[in-house]
């Protein structure tokens, strides 16, 4: 599932092999790149010019133009939604001293030492839950102060995995 917010207005989309819904309702659409950033949408038999202006993959926030007419799209996806349930959403953070495992895990790989400088979206670890592997990423820029847990160690949720400066 996602959550998309269009201009201050938020849709829940499913895609699965049965097709496309939002807010339940079914989506009936044909789109066709016709260049790099540009394509063109048939729904409800009308025809769409859109065109990706802005893009930032990381923040999953894009800036689109659709028949002359801007719209500011952001996306969740499940992961989103899941760290802003547990409160772990870039929104309910103001300053990040540390990483807490958001879930009971495995660490798999530590992709930083103490030292490191690191900026908003570096990787910091992959952590293992319920047979996924999840990259932990920073939500902030600062500076590695202590890692709390090494490789192949074991960890319950909240847990302090790592502190910055």
């Amino acid at each position: 599932m996602l959550k998309a917010t269009v201009n201050q207005q938020t849709f829940n989309i499913v895609s699965d092999k049965t097709g496309t819904t939002i807010d339940e309702q079914p989506l009936d659409w044909d789109i066709v790149e016709i260049r790099n950033n540009h394509f063109h949408i048939l729904y409800n038999n009308r025809s769409y010019n859109a065109e990706v202006l802005e893009a930032d993959y990381q923040a999953k926030s894009f800036l689109i133009k659709m028949n002359n007419r801007q719209y500011v799209v952001n996306v969740k996806d499940r992961f989103d939604i899941l760290l802003e349930q547990l409160g772990m959403s870039e929104t309910a953070s103001t300053k990040v001293n540390d990483l807490k495992a958001p879930m009971p895990g495995l660490i798999v790989s530590l992709l930083v030492q103490i030292g490191d400088s690191i900026k908003k979206g570096d990787s910091l670890l992959i952590l293992e839950a319920m047979k996924m592997e999840n990259v932990l990423k920073a939500t902030g820029e600062g500076i590695i102060k202590n890692i709390k847990v090494s490789n192949k160690q074991n960890v319950e949720k909240n847990q302090v995995l790592i502190e910055f400066e």
